[in-house]
């Protein structure tokens, strides 16, 4: 083979692998369940300008908070909220203890399987159910009772595990988010020590980063072994107004991204976005009733209403599950 024809060998085979090595990268997709489009576009955009040395978007890594939302945003919340019914399943298995229930209202309607009745009267109602049913044990017993029941239950509707009730396209978005130097958290209104025993295994979120509503805990001796009771005593509500409060007395940093699906994450998602350079604000917006479900303005349980107008105010980025998710489960990709 003559020196010429060596050179242009080499020369293809430089070509091939540059341009081969490119395809690779342009097909490794980090968001694959998601439609291409403007939802999609928006991430990708916002993830490439802050992590972008030399960009007048840079944001170093030891400032890259990402704030989540859980019920409705990271996993399914109809026909009620998983921990509600995690509630309703406790009044039941706890009912022989307490047959002074029969007569009490909520519990009374529960045990005759009138769960609307039940909770008619709203949020005392329900506050009253969580604090029969998740007080009255140590923190490493009612653990076990989480991780118990989330073992064995079924969703109402679908039959599935909780744990598989998770979206996709959002498990994928974490992902990603880590991979570019960003710590993600979840701040939800959800019990934080229901959210604990298993956010780390099926979201990679570990339980210091997991922020939520709690109620009080008092230290005690029992057999001479220390240990957290919790008691029947609400200590921090975090929803709405409180989930800023919340995140700057845990966290210590304003979020640069965040992410919610109803007007109780509004302001999570006004104090993420008023922050300086550049931010990000997301809904995802039920609008799938095939695959998932279609809710937004009226619903009872993950109201969109003022933050959808908010978010077409301010532009902020809105997910329609219909057309920007390929798959909404990750039992779709099996």
């Amino acid at each position: 083979m003559t020196t010429k024809r060596v050179l242009l060998t080499k020369l293809i085979f430089c070509f091939a692998f540059v341009f081969g090595g490119l395809a690779i990268a342009q097909a490794a997709d980090p968001l694959p369940s998601w439609n291409d489009g403007k939802a999609k576009l928006s991430i990708i955009e916002f993830v490439t300008k802050v992590t972008k040395q030399g960009s007048s978007d840079f944001v170093p890594i030891d400032e890259r908070i990402a704030t989540f939302d859980n019920d409705g945003t990271l996993w399914a919340e109809q026909p009620m909220y998983v921990q509600l019914l995690f509630a309703l399943d406790r009044v039941k298995r706890l009912a022989p203890q307490h047959p002074e229930w029969k007569q009490q209202e909520p519990f009374a309607s529960l045990l005759k399987g009138d769960t609307k009745a039940a909770l008619a009267g709203g949020e005392h109602a329900i506050l009253e159910i969580v604090m029969a049913t998740h007080a009255g044990m140590t923190t490493e017993e009612f653990e076990k009772i989480v991780k118990d029941w989330l073992a064995t239950a079924r969703h109402p509707t679908t039959k599935r595990p909780y744990t598989e009730m998770v979206y996709q396209p959002m498990l994928e978005l974490l992902a990603y988010l880590r991979a570019n130097g960003f710590k993600t958290f979840i701040v939800s209104g959800g019990g934080i020590e229901f959210m604990r025993p298993w956010t780390e295994k099926i979201y990679g979120v570990p339980p210091e980063q997991v922020i939520g509503s709690s109620i009080k805990v008092k230290y005690e001796l029992r057999d001479g072994k220390p240990v957290l009771v919790r008691l029947p005593e609400l200590d921090f509500f975090d929803d709405k107004e409180g989930k800023p409060v919340a995140i700057h007395q845990q966290i210590g940093q304003r979020p640069i991204a965040a992410f919610g699906n109803s007007d109780g994450d509004l302001q999570m998602l006004q104090w993420t976005a008023a922050g300086k350079g550049l931010r990000f604000a997301l809904y995802v917006h039920h609008t799938d009733a095939g695959r998932e479900w279609a809710y937004d303005r009226k619903s009872s349980i993950g109201r969109l209403d003022k933050g959808l107008d908010e978010a077409q105010k301010k532009g902020w980025t809105v997910v329609d599950m219909k057309k920007d998710w390929k798959v909404i489960y990750p039992i779709e990709n099996r």
